[in-house]
């Protein structure tokens, strides 16, 4: 088996690089088609393949399934300190957010969720999935757990709006205490699936479970990012 040759790879690789930090390759624009570029750079697809998966881990270029590769956009900054939704985030930082559902209902908590919230074996607890964009990317695929002994009839409301609102308005809850939990991941394929990729690529993924103004445990948060889309910061004021 003849081994991909490694200067070619780096050859394509500043290329690209080069046409995307000097704007001639747009953010969110199309990459042209992979035998085309293998054509321009008179390499064999499988060479021009290992660039591209290069720059795809520098959170450069992104690929979607049957759609192609993408010039990455500008990272979300997704601050822990600054106490904030997704809606909000997004519009803050001048961008367009989106939230589509994908399913809510109540079900058995798994042990893992049990443990989280400190509920007892066999309780139940009320799942939301959901589909989170920015600029009609999808970057977020989340799945929100919440103890239904705080947010009865929750299954009847609008639930692709924020959360966070709804708390508020509904059920007079505001978030207090949050603890996060972050480790790079390979996407499963529920989180891979919504956002058009292959399952098993890289993503990040946060874990937080949050308590109300009164310390108690109400919901924990499994999120699933693209790896390129956002950049983790905490600055405390």
């Amino acid at each position: 088996m003849q081994s991909t040759p490694a200067r070619a790879v780096t050859t394509i690789c500043q290329a690209l690089q080069e046409q995307i930090e000097h704007g001639l390759l747009v953010p969110g624009g199309k990459l042209p088609a992979e035998r085309t570029l293998s054509e321009v750079f008179a390499t064999t697809r499988i060479t021009l393949r290992e660039a591209l998966v290069q720059l795809e881990a520098q959170g450069l270029i992104y690929r979607e399934e049957r759609r192609g590769w993408f010039v990455a956009p500008e990272r979300l900054t997704y601050d822990l300190i600054e106490r904030s939704h997704f809606h909000a985030m997004v519009l803050d930082q001048g961008r367009a957010p989106a939230t589509e559902l994908l399913s809510a209902r109540l079900q058995p908590a798994s042990a893992v969720i049990c443990a989280r919230l400190r509920l007892p074996a066999l309780s139940s607890v009320v799942r939301i999935c959901r589909l989170r964009r920015i600029d009609g990317r999808g970057v977020l695929y989340a799945e929100h757990y919440l103890n239904p002994r705080y947010f009865p009839g929750i299954l009847e409301l609008d639930l692709g709006q924020s959360l966070t609102e709804t708390y508020a308005r509904d059920y007079g809850i505001r978030y207090g205490q949050v603890g996060f939990e972050i480790v790079p991941t390979a996407l499963p394929q529920a989180a891979a699936n919504a956002l058009r990729v292959s399952t098993g690529s890289p993503g990040l993924h946060i874990t937080r479970v949050n308590s109300d103004q009164h310390g108690h445990l109400i919901d924990c948060d499994l999120e699933y990012w693209r790896h390129d889309a956002i950049r983790i910061r905490a600055c405390a004021g």
